[in-house]
């Protein structure tokens, strides 16, 4: 992060006195469109690939129904245009919703107009489809970092209220280590920022903030972690996963690199079950209603 422009904290760790909920997150988007697959299934073969995310997302707000819980669901424009319905019954079900931009394009691929013109356009559609704001704003697989942070000035000025676009640790397709790992601004009048959360051992921020990281842990080691950031922190989590993650019935990717395999597949089959332990453990609420964004 530059030094000229030093992160504000919008709420310091002694601020939240009271009982901390967490903030329920899902990235909706299909299995085909992970950036882990971007080399092996092009763009101009989606529309022919199988689609699964109405049976995984209708999957998804099942279990929340089933639990009472209510969270933010972070949707691709171009899966809302496919699936109009899918969008009325997040909204209808009492879930915010939010954009995760139109077609996963990274940021680093963006010129800031290009990003002015992709958040506009998933604006437009997101609102018309659901009638609500969208104040909320992902970017694909956390491509914000500290080379491209006027992306969340483009954020702002399209009419976004807040971004959860930086994941505060090191990783070989994202990250960002040096960011702060609770809610910010990386100048004052800048758009707040909510990374995805970690939780700090020995100098060394660690991922607990769900996705894939989520499928390989034990539970109770990741219980654990999360614990440890409400208790020890006195700070809210942010979880989030993918409506994929809830489909081992999906098409396998043979093509796909060993590791991107590993990465996409493991434990899909468990992934249900351990959500429900997750929403039974802790308190959860959508992203505008735990941040106050």
């Amino acid at each position: 992060m530059d030094a000229a422009a030093r992160p504000e904290l919008v709420d310091p760790p002694s601020h939240v006195t009271g009982p901390i909920h967490n903030a329920l997150t899902v990235d909706v988007e299909e299995y085909f469109q992970v950036a882990a697959f971007d080399r092996t299934i092009p763009r101009d073969g989606w529309d022919r690939a199988e689609s699964r995310v109405d049976y995984s997302t209708g999957r998804v707000l099942d279990l929340f129904a089933a639990h009472g819980c209510k969270a933010t669901f972070f949707m691709l424009g171009w899966i809302a245009e496919r699936h109009p319905g899918l969008v009325k019954r997040i909204v209808a079900d009492g879930h915010e919703l939010a954009s995760h931009g139109y077609d996963h394009t990274q940021l680093h691929q963006f010129t800031a107009e290009q990003l002015r013109a992709d958040v506009l356009k998933t604006k437009a559609i997101l609102e018309d489809l659901g009638g609500v704001a969208v104040r909320g704003y992902r970017a694909p697989s956390y491509s914000i970092n500290g080379n491209n942070l006027w992306a969340l000035d483009v954020l702002l000025e399209t009419g976004h209220a807040y971004s959860s676009s930086i994941y505060p640790i090191r990783h070989d397709l994202y990250g960002m280590p040096e960011a702060p790992r609770f809610p910010f601004r990386y100048r004052p009048d800048a758009i707040v920022e909510i990374p995805v959360t970690t939780v700090r051992l020995g100098g060394t921020n660690y991922p607990c903030g769900g996705g894939g990281y989520f499928r390989l842990l034990p539970y109770g080691a990741f219980r654990w972690m999360l614990k440890r950031v409400n208790e020890h922190d006195r700070q809210p989590g942010l979880f989030y996963f993918h409506p994929w993650e809830v489909d081992p019935g999906q098409p396998r990717v043979q093509d796909a690199p060993l590791r991107s395999r590993f990465r996409h597949y493991l434990n899909l089959d468990a992934m249900h079950g351990r959500l429900g332990r997750l929403l039974g453990d802790f308190s959860w609420g959508r992203m505008d209603e735990v941040f106050g964004v």
